[in-house]
Order: structure tokens, then sequence, then C-alpha cells
């Protein structure tokens, strides 16, 4: 970390641990806003209870927040499901839902999450556009699935349907998106890569693998069945029945025929799947991909012709916080859409939601590999130390907006969504 960013914590610690008297002089220059003087003496009784999938439930995070804001921050990391189970069934379990935007489309009808205002959010007006309009540049076309931006917003604090429009109510506030692909292991494949289409190649038999999460399992079928010529979905985010059957039976057809070692479900079973090179190309997360390399195995992220399986996530807010326990989260969400964490998260392969923020905890061969696609000019390292690239390696897929422009569809809710989650646990049986 680079010297202004120590100089800049010490000064955020100071000055919400320091006391009445700083809070106000805090208060008084607008650093902080909307907060009573109370504020940094009671700061510290708090505990914020916070659950989500492991991606984003570091126990890293938390500490830095104990030592830059001062209260304690307890995290719960679940996968997918019991994430989406939790939010739309035990609203008082939780103060903070981080959780998925396809998610949302799922719970936020349960009342159990409260609507935020944007005007609260420092850094609002430097949210990518992919979280307000859907349209990462004003040229780009919105993909198919389950856009953020489609669930983003609703019309005002009781809001109960969507809006497709910026209301200045958000449901979650984002945090953290990825283009997802292929994982594979180059070693032991020895040649190119460059379809969806490769997971049923019968060269891979016993040694592919794909995800057990529904909702975004067949997401990477669709992808699949596509590359393959089998079908073009009107919208792969959204299929009928007819086409979900379709899709099952050229999955279970390959799956009868031995073509998958295994499906996972965490990114710790896929990180050992393939550094074991038990399975050679499977559905992978971001920081799999850099688990595996860090223990020096090859491994990339490989794209595709066909484009990216896309996802993003958020922080939302438990309809039963009030008070000072409120006003502390949305503190919360400040400091983390304010650099530190989505530095932490871009050395992981993911993208934060406030990029310009991120660069200031980033130094410049970093921010260059990582969002400019740049050859980088050192080692580069993960958030926890360990090398993952070497001077003159560009990551997987290029830049940003390579990556994150190439989009084919988002991590989706489907109409016929119980017909599909019973379809796929037939195929899982089968």
């Amino acid at each position: 970390m680079t010297e202004t960013t120590e100089k800049k914590g010490l000064s955020r610690r100071s000055m919400l641990k320091g006391g009445a008297a700083v809070a106000g002089a805090a208060l008084g220059s607008g650093a902080i806003t909307g907060f009573p003087t109370i504020w940094a003496q009671n700061i510290k009784n708090i505990t914020l209870r916070q659950f989500g999938t492991g991606v984003s439930n570091l126990n890293e995070v938390g500490q830095k927040v104990k030592e830059d804001l001062g209260f304690t921050l307890e995290m719960t990391a679940l996968d997918s499901d019991s994430v989406t189970q939790r939010a739309a069934t035990q609203p008082k379990s939780f103060d903070i839902a981080d959780i998925e935007y396809w998610i949302c489309k799922k719970v936020w009808g349960a009342g159990n999450l409260q609507a935020m205002d944007t005007s609260k959010i420092k850094n609002y007006d430097k949210i990518v556009g992919i979280f307000k309009s859907g349209k990462l540049t004003p040229e780009s076309v919105i993909a198919q699935g389950t856009a953020p931006h489609s669930v983003g917003f609703v019309e005002g604090p009781d809001g109960k349907t969507f809006a497709e429009t910026e209301t200045g109510w958000m449901t979650l506030i984002p945090t953290i998106y990825n283009a997802d692909t292929l994982g594979i292991r180059p070693d032991l494949i020895g040649r190119p890569i460059d379809t969806w289409a490769e997971l049923l190649n019968p060269e891979f038999k016993g040694k592919a693998s794909i995800l057990d999460i529904s909702s975004i399992g067949i997401m990477d079928m669709a992808m699949v069945v596509e590359a393959m010529g089998e079908y073009k979905y009107p919208d792969k985010g959204n299929m009928t029945r007819d086409e979900i059957d379709l899709t099952m039976k050229i999955f279970t057809e390959a799956k009868k025929n031995g073509q998958f070692r295994a499906f996972w479900k965490s990114f710790d079973e896929s990180v050992n799947l393939m550094a074991s090179g038990e399975v050679v190309i499977q559905s992978m997360w971001s920081p799999a991909i850099t688990a595996v390399k860090s223990k020096g195995i090859p491994c990339v992220y490989q794209p595709l012709k066909e484009g990216y399986r896309s996802w993003g996530g958020g922080l939302g807010l438990s309809a039963a916080l009030t008070g000072l326990e409120l006003e502390a989260a949305y503190e919360y969400i400040n400091w983390y859409l304010s650099g530190w964490v989505g530095g932490f998260l871009m050395r992981q392969g993911y993208y934060s939601a406030v990029p310009e923020t991120s660069k200031e905890f980033m130094d410049a061969n970093e921010w260059g590999y990582w969002f400019e696609g740049k050859p980088a000019t050192d080692v580069i390292k993960n958030p926890f130390g360990d090398a993952m690239a070497q001077a003159g390696e560009t990551r997987d897929g290029g830049s940003f907006y390579d990556r994150m422009g190439a989009v084919a569809c988002w991590n989706a809710v489907m109409d016929e969504n119980q017909y599909m989650v019973r379809k796929w646990n037939e195929f899982i049986a089968a």
C-alpha cells in the first residue's frame, strides 16, 4: 500500500475513534454527514451482521472495518442457494445482505430489505453505468438475463416493484462484478480453447465440471448449447419450458456418457478439482483461478468467442435496521466504495463498482494489469501476497472494457424458475 493511502487510513481512524470532539469537527468539515456527535463514542459498541457468498465475505474486510470505522462486522459465508433462502426467510438474522442481483429478484418481494437512499452514497455519481442504465458505454448493447440495473431501483422508500430507470432509491448498492468464463488447465489440454462448446467435447470425458447452482449453471449450459449450434435462445435468461427441457436433455446425455468428473457448489471445491488435475475444463470463478495460480499451477480464465456470462453483487440492508446501526451501515457502504475494498477485490480479478477510487489503493503496475489489460511491469500478487503473474504477462481477456464489453448474458432468474430448478435437480440426480 502506498504512503498516501496509509495516511488516509490513519486520518480516517483517528476521525472515527477520537471521541465526540473529533467527530464534531469532522461533521463540521462535511467529511461525515448525517451523524450525531455521539457517533464516535457509541460506534465501538455496534456490531453489524453481514452474510453472503465466500467471494466477498472475507475476514480481511472485517478486520479493516474494525481498524478504519471502529465497529464490528460479523460475516457469514454461505453458498448462493443458502444466501437466497436466508434473505427471503430470516430477516432478523442479518443487518447487511451481500447478495447478487439475480438473488435480489427472488427476495425483494418478501419485504425483508429496505430501499436505500442514493443521496447518502458519496460516490454514487462514480458508480459505473452497468448498474445505472445497464450500459458500460453509451453504445453498449444490454446483455440478456437479469441485468443489474433492471432490479437495481424501486420507485421510492417503500417501493415494492422494480423501476426501469434511476429513481434515487436502490435495492442494493453495487460493489462487485465480473465477466465469467471457463477455467482451463492449458498444460494438460495442450491446445487452444476458444469456444464454450469445448465443455462438452468428448476429448475431455471425465475431466469436465460444471457448477451445481441452478440459476448460474443453466446460463453456462445455454452458452454451451448456443456455441454448439444446437439452438439460439431469444433470451438465455428467460427460457420457456421447452427451452429448459432441450438444454437439460443435451447435458443429461453428456452426463450419462461420463463427461463430468464432478459438480461443485463452492469455489474451494473448484480449486481442488483444477489444482489436482482431475478436471481440466470447467465453470469457474475468478478467485478460484487466482487460488490455483498462486499454487504455481497453470490455470487460465479463457476468453471465448461467444463472450462472457456475467454477474454483479451489492450490499442490501435489512428492513429491520434503524437508528445508529442504520447510520453505521451507510457509513460502512460509503467506506466500501471509497477504494480499499475495491483494490483488495480487484487483486482477485474482480471489478469495483467505483473503479476510480480503487485506483488510489493500487500501484501503477497492478492497475495497468488488472484494469487496463497492460503487460505487468513487475510481479503481480494477489491480496494475500502470492505471486499471480510475472513481468510481461497480461490479464486473461484484456482490459476492463474488453472483458465487460463482451458480456453475452447475466446470471438470471427466469419466469419458469421453479420448473427450471426441478429440472436441474433431475439433471444432478440423473
